[in-house]
């Protein structure tokens, strides 16, 4: 995950990119499934492109990366599961 480029990059357990928070870069990863459950797609079976996904989600999934980066949320990478995305009413 040490790329020196900030454009998403597709990796065997998802979509790896980073987002700066205070002029610093953190690595982040989103699972499949976590892009899955925010687009229409519901499942892997759908045969979609999870790069389209990201890409169409981008500033909501760069967004939820920075205000848990600010928050304090550890990792390296942070990675944002389905969970992530889930409203607290519906958890």
């Amino acid at each position: 995950m040490n790329h020196s480029s900030s454009q998403p990059q597709l990796s065997g357990e998802g979509v790896a990119f980073s987002v700066i928070v205070d002029s610093v870069r953190h690595e982040c990863l989103i699972t499949p499934q976590a892009l899955y459950a925010l687009s229409a797609y519901k499942t892997e079976d759908d045969d979609v492109d999870v790069m389209e996904i990201f890409r169409a989600y981008e500033p909501n999934i760069n967004g939820v990366a920075r205000r848990l980066v600010a928050a304090g949320v550890a990792g390296n990478p942070l990675v944002l599961h389905p969970a992530t995305f889930r409203s607290p009413r519906t958890q």
